[in-house]
């Protein structure tokens, strides 16, 4: 039976900022075209890819909303470009792919911070999921997050390391997850691409996934309501995995009434 891939996604301002910094992105591409997906859908892979990306800008007065969605909106030209390269026969792999893709992103909004005094200084966080036949490969920079929930029973698992220094204590065992939570600096990134930063090297991986395998994309606005632990909880309750669910809706709504402070955006994709 052919694989596919049911994903959902949502993003909300919330309670307290004014505008939502967040985006998402959904694409589907192959060597001759992309289409960008609903927030909601179900397709089989094959000889399809699939992208889906989350970030969280930063920035004065609009900057950071129009930074997250430059920095999604990027991949989908510079990801295609690669899939057609590849299928002339340049050989390139995926890491290198991702890699070139983050480089100029980064550079893209480092010369708008540069070129126009509204956009000094804006930055943005972004977490990517390129899903190609039986293989995720993953890029990411920032504190948004890309978490991987197995079929097979096991907990759910941060792919991603958050670019902060509590992050770093956090897995480096000074830090619970409790503690990290708390700190008063665990907001405060070490790396995100635009900004100052003259280079930016993104953290780049690869999973095989099977059937019944959840990934989640999400900005940190969703994990304030939720611990590790709570979030593969809840992925897996008969509410998420009920016939017409919207999982990414479910997750919004349920960390804005724990927690509630911040703009909120996940982004689900399962295996089918």
């Amino acid at each position: 039976m052919p694989q596919g891939l049911r994903w959902s996604g949502r993003t909300v301002c919330g309670p307290v900022r004014p505008n939502n910094e967040d985006a998402f992105l959904g694409l589907q591409f192959d060597a001759r075209e992309v289409h960008h997906l609903g927030a909601i859908g179900e397709d089989l892979t094959g000889q399809k890819d699939f992208v889906f990306a989350v970030s969280d800008g930063m920035g004065g007065a609009m900057a950071g909303e129009f930074a997250s969605r430059m920095a999604v909106e990027n991949i989908t030209t510079l990801l295609p470009r690669a899939y057609r390269q590849a299928a002339a026969g340049f050989q390139t792999g995926h890491a290198d792919v991702l890699e070139e893709l983050f480089t100029q992103t980064h550079l893209s909004l480092a010369r708008l911070g540069q070129s126009y005094a509204e956009c000094k200084g804006m930055e943005a966080t972004l977490s990517l999921c390129w899903f190609t036949q039986g293989w995720l490969y993953f890029g990411h920079v920032g504190d948004s997050r890309v978490y991987y929930l197995p079929e097979r029973g096991g907990a759910i698992k941060q792919l991603t390391h958050d670019d902060t220094y509590v992050g770093w204590l956090f897995r480096n065992g000074k830090l619970s997850e409790r503690e990290a939570r708390a700190h008063p600096r665990r907001n405060l990134l070490q790396k995100a691409l635009g900004g100052g930063n003259q280079f930016v090297s993104p953290q780049v991986g690869a999973v095989a996934y099977e059937r019944g395998d959840v990934f989640l994309l999400c900005t940190d606005g969703l994990v304030d309501g939720f611990f590790d632990s709570q979030l593969g909880e809840f992925l897996r309750s008969n509410e998420c995995v009920s016939p017409g669910a919207s999982p990414a809706a479910l997750l919004v709504t349920e960390s804005l009434a724990r927690s509630g402070r911040d703009n909120t955006t996940a982004l689900v994709v399962t295996v089918v």
